[in-house]
């Protein structure tokens, strides 16, 4: 995972093949490195299409996903378990590098109180076994720490370290997201200080989820971390304007948080390009763009 990417979702958040060679072609036409994916139903998707597709276009992939309630894995390992095998056989079949995002569990899964020990236990349980089996599959698996709006697992960047450091898998690492860790960090760059040894992904996000660099953000904070730590990995620009009503509910999506996709992409786009030229990210990165 290198350079640039976008998350899908600001074109389609259903991978169908019509809907996944539009957003192809638009991540080529925009010039990213590689497309991350939105993987709700894994079972459902063209698997040898996508991989044809990528391989057409000469772009590479990254899936994401939350858990659906009833697969949660702090309660149910066994079938969080079955699920993530799923989707990471998808994944891998589809010639994605990784399945990553909120693979601990859904989003919308809030109990109230703090983590018990009985669900990390559950977690690490079932995360132990979907790394090993990734690792068959030659696939990396990210961990995303989330808003506590979203889930009341694993909000901050050293909660995702101990857990990834309690599973002891070194296919597994530590993904980002500027949006939560405006919530939940005490310094918009102690997240990326606190994941240095285990981050490779990260996305770029507003503090409104909407075009990056007109929101409350601290990009210089966050992209001088980075260049400090020696980042390397994926860089997704990640901005939510196609949802579906449920995934719209459960992360609070319900108010239009841009003026059009195109707004996004060539001004969010064209302003995170601009940081990360000046501190030294894309040269890191090898990206061409």
């Amino acid at each position: 995972m290198k350079g640039f990417g976008i998350h899908s979702s600001i074109w389609t958040m259903s991978w169908t093949p019509e809907a996944a060679e539009r957003a192809v072609a638009e991540a080529i036409r925009n010039q990213f490195d590689f497309i991350e994916i939105a993987l709700l139903q894994p079972g459902l998707v063209d698997r040898a299409h996508s991989r044809r597709l990528f391989e057409t276009a000469g772009i590479s992939a990254v899936c994401s996903l939350g858990v659906p309630e009833g697969s949660w894995p702090s309660r149910e390992p066994d079938k969080g378990l079955d699920f993530l095998t799923l989707a990471i056989d998808a994944a891998a079949d589809m010639g994605a590098l990784a399945l990553s995002g909120v693979i601990y569990g859904g989003i919308g899964e809030r109990s109230g109180v703090p983590p018990t020990e009985l669900e990390l236990e559950n977690v690490a349980r079932c995360l132990t076994a979907a790394a090993r089996h990734a690792r068959s599959r030659g696939l990396l698996l990210g961990i995303e720490p989330v808003n506590r709006y979203e889930t009341h697992l694993i909000n901050t960047g050293r909660q995702a370290v101990e857990m990834i450091e309690r599973i002891g898998a070194d296919n597994l690492f530590v993904h980002l997201d500027t949006y939560h860790m405006n919530i939940e960090e005490k310094g918009i760059a102690l997240g990326i200080l606190e994941a240095r040894d285990h981050l490779r992904y990260i996305h770029l996000s507003e503090s409104d989820r909407g075009v990056p660099g007109k929101g409350n953000i601290r990009w210089d904070e966050i992209y001088g971390a980075l260049a400090a730590v020696g980042f390397s990995g994926g860089l997704a620009m990640e901005s939510f304007m196609n949802m579906p009503p449920e995934l719209a509910y459960g992360l609070s999506v319900w108010r239009p948080v841009a003026d059009s996709t195109e707004e996004v992409i060539t001004e969010g786009l064209a302003f995170l390009r601009g940081k990360a030229r000046q501190y030294g990210l894309l040269r890191a990165n090898n990206s061409v763009n």
